[in-house]
C-alpha cells in the first residue's frame, strides 16, 4: 500500500460462534495489506502456540508495569489472567498504510475508541441470523458443555445490545455473503476522501 495512505484499525466485535475468526481470516487471505493483531497476555502457551505469532507472553509483573506506563490501548482480566492491544504496534502498523484487525468485545471498542482518532478507527458487529441459529452453532461445535453453552448465549445478548455503538453491521448467515459484506467494508473505508486525500494532492500537483 502506498505511503501516503494512512491506514486503520478494523475493530470486529461478535459473540462466540458468529462466525468472527473465520471472516477475520478470510480477510487477511484475500485483501491486501491488512494482518491481524497479536495481543499481549500473561497466560502460559498452549501446545502449537508461538510468541509473536499467536500471542506476546509476559509476566504477570510486567503486564501491570505496562499498564501503568499507558502501553495497551485497551486491556482486560480474563480468569485471572490479562490481554491487551499495544498501542505501538497498532500505532505504527497504521502509520505505514497497513490495515489492523482487532478482535475485540464491545466494552475492548469503546477503549479503541477512546484511545484512537476517529477516523483510525472502522468498527464492524458481526451477529449471527438468530439467537437459535446461535446456539446450534455453539452445540454443533461440541466444544462445551450445556452450561457453558448458556453463560455464551448469556454473553451474545450482552455483546449483541451495543450493536447501535458501531458503524457498521453485518449478519453472518450465509457465509459467503458475511465475507463479501466484510470485504466490501474495507474497500470502502479505503477508499474515503480523507483517506485518499495525500494521494489525490500529489495527482492533482501533477496538472
Amino acid at each position: 500500500m502506498s505511503s501516503n495512505k494512512r491506514g486503520f484499525v478494523l475493530i470486529l466485535s461478535a459473540p462466540s460462534g458468529a462466525g468472527k475468526s473465520t471472516l477475520a481470516q478470510y480477510l487477511v487471505k484475500n485483501c491486501k495489506d491488512i494482518i491481524n493483531s497479536v495481543s499481549t497476555t500473561t497466560r502460559e502457551p498452549r501446545p502449537g502456540e508461538n510468541h509473536g505469532e499467536h500471542y506476546f507472553y509476559i509476566a504477570k509483573e510486567q503486564f501491570q508495569k505496562e499498564i501503568k506506563n499507558g502501553s495497551f490501548l485497551e486491556w482486560a482480566e480474563v480468569f485471572g489472567n490479562y490481554y491487551g492491544t499495544s498501542k505501538a504496534i497498532v500505532e505504527e502498523t497504521i502509520a505505514k498504510g497497513t490495515d489492523i484487525i482487532l478482535d475485540i468485545d464491545w466494552q475492548g471498542a469503546r477503549s479503541i475508541r477512546k484511545s484512537l482518532p476517529a477516523c483510525d478507527v472502522v468498527s464492524v458487529s458481526i451477529v449471527p441470523p438468530s439467537l437459535q441459529v446461535l446456539r446450534q452453532r455453539l452445540k454443533m461445535r461440541g466444544q462445551d458443555s450445556s452450561e457453558i453453552i448458556d453463560k455464551r448465549m448469556n454473553q451474545a445478548s450482552e455483546e449483541m445490545s451495543h450493536w447501535h455503538e458501531f458503524d457498521y453491521l453485518v449478519i453472518n448467515d450465509i457465509l459467503e455473503e458475511g465475507k463479501a459484506d466484510l470485504l466490501a467494508i474495507v474497500r470502502a473505508e479505503r477508499l474515503t476522501r480523507d483517506r485518499m486525500a495525500e494521494r489525490i494532492k500529489k495527482i492533482t500537483d501533477g496538472f
